[in-house]
């Protein structure tokens, strides 16, 4: 998943960010950067092993009770992105529409996210970290209130989608900027992502513990996505009256719970960091760290889209995150409507996808940082590739399942890969803003290409998905291999 930034202050000479320390499908960045984030230490020696990383700080109850709080945010996003495969086709024979139609509801998620691209930075000057988490959490839940009523009005139901992508944008990425900010530093939230505090972030660079905690929260997001399917293939497959059809609509009281549960807990977890920011700032040493981390939006985002680099790895994202998307919102209509699948079973199969997904994030980040990178990601994207060939060209249902659910577990680690690569290749003045770039230009990919997808199904039929994820795979791999090798460090 901006062409803001988050203001992230870390420690000067602190080691490279390891590999998942920056892994969400769906983030932006809302806020300027205070200082910059350095990549090497102050001698420009290589970054510490491994075995000479020191271990992260003590966490007293109320840090993981916030901990506690972001993973189950990213649960809740989980849960919402991975259901709508499962209802798409009860939406089409509920509202009699074409996939055409249908695909407004990825338009809808990506206005969404540009929404927050433009008011994101705003909104952080003026709000404080548990204000942003709580106005994230409450138009998610109130997207969920207005779905959970019988059949709801195709325009109004549309509209929720942006209502949710825009609180995820604000809740789930300052909820992973938080994360990764606690352990940079001295163990302590020393404000700067909320508004408060010192700045300075001191401390020893705890990366092990932010590389174990974000893999916790983004593992959270794929576990909703897992669940999700079941939920709603169930829920939907449930007749009503006779004559009344699916009540699809049902399910969505699943996530309203979670969403007000969601809600509930970032007000006890963040009470201590709700309100408007600015207001204890006067008389605090990092009021002119402040002053100086107001750096021109314009000029950051002019560096960044100067850099060759930046393009590059925004390409690889559009096509991949086109990939995930489309694989997973049209294999169940695609099921039903090419194979003849039973649209009770079909719903779950982008279970099988969310759970290779998930398999993936936890099982290949060691062999792909072990054996490098580039050439891993290069292996796996033959690799989806391959098996969205068998997917295409066998014509079985148990071997498309099988496919689908590999193609998810070999794509499972590209997102934070990717990112890792990125922070890497990208000078750490504009590292903030060029990530926000990049996941915004992959939400653009991630809406687009299912739009495309339905419109061509509403005239040639849903089969047309197979030779469009053929082309994205394989635009995929042509646009990581265009992507630099990092060099090392960057200063």
């Amino acid at each position: 998943m901006s062409t803001t930034t988050t203001a992230v202050t870390v420690q000067e000479d602190s080691p490279s960010i390891p590999l998942e320390t920056l892994g969400q499908e769906s983030i932006l960045r809302g806020r300027p950067a205070a200082t910059t984030t350095t990549f090497t230490n102050d001698d420009n020696e290589p970054a510490p092993s491994p075995q000479e990383e020191t271990p992260g700080p003590r966490l007293d109850h109320s840090t993981l009770l916030k901990l506690l709080s972001a993973g189950i945010s990213f649960f809740v996003a989980g849960v919402n992105d991975g259901s709508l495969g499962a209802l798409i086709p009860h939406l089409i024979r509920s509202y009699d529409i074409t996939t055409a139609v249908v695909s407004s509801l990825y338009g809808a998620t990506l206005a969404g996210w540009l929404l927050a691209a433009v008011t994101a930075t705003h909104l952080a000057q003026r709000l404080r970290l548990g204000s942003m988490l709580a106005l994230g959490a409450l138009l998610q839940t109130a997207a969920h209130a207005l779905r959970a009523w019988p059949v709801p009005p195709f325009g109004l139901y549309v509209s929720t989608f942006l209502l949710t992508s825009l609180g995820q944008a604000y809740q789930d990425t300052y909820g992973n900027t938080f994360v990764a900010s606690l352990f940079e530093g001295d163990g302590k939230v020393d404000g700067k992502v909320d508004g408060q505090g010192d700045g300075q972030g001191r401390g020893n660079g705890k990366k092990k513990s932010a590389h174990r905690w974000l893999g916790f929260i983004h593992a959270m997001y794929m576990a909703g996505c897992l669940v999700a399917p079941f939920g709603a293939a169930s829920i939907a497959a449930t007749a009503g009256e006779p004559g009344e059809g699916s009540r699809w609509w049902l399910f969505y009281t699943v996530p309203l719970g979670l969403g007000v549960m969601n809600l509930a807990l970032v007000l006890v977890a963040f009470r201590d960091m709700l309100g408007f920011a600015g207001a204890n700032k006067r008389g605090q040493e990092g009021n002119a760290q402040e002053e100086e981390g107001r750096k021109s939006a314009s000029r950051l985002i002019r560096d960044t889209l100067r850099k060759r680099s930046v393009w590059l790895l925004s390409i690889f994202f559009f096509f991949y995150l086109g990939v995930v998307v489309t694989a997973g919102g049209w294999v169940v209509e695609y099921l039903v409507d090419v194979r003849n699948g039973d649209i009770a079973q079909m719903g779950y199969v982008p279970a099988g996808f969310s759970g290779g997904c998930l398999l993936g994030r936890i099982l290949l980040p060691e062999p792909t940082h072990r054996f490098g990178e580039k050439k891993m990601v290069a292996l796996y994207c033959v690799l989806c590739l391959g098996f969205q060939l068998l997917f295409w060209l066998v014509p079985n249902i148990i071997a498309a399942s099988v496919a689908i659910s590999l193609l998810g577990f070999f794509s499972g680690p590209l997102f934070a890969t990717a990112v890792s690569v990125g922070t890497q290749l990208f000078p750490a003045e504009i590292s903030a803003t060029a990530i926000s770039f990049v996941f915004v230009f992959a939400q653009m990919g991630g809406s687009l290409f299912p739009v495309v997808t339905g419109v061509l199904g509403a005239k040639a039929g849903v089969s047309v998905m197979q030779p469009i994820l053929v082309g994205l795979i394989a635009a995929m791999t042509i646009s990581w291999l265009l992507v630099p090798q990092p060099k090392g460090k960057m200063k």
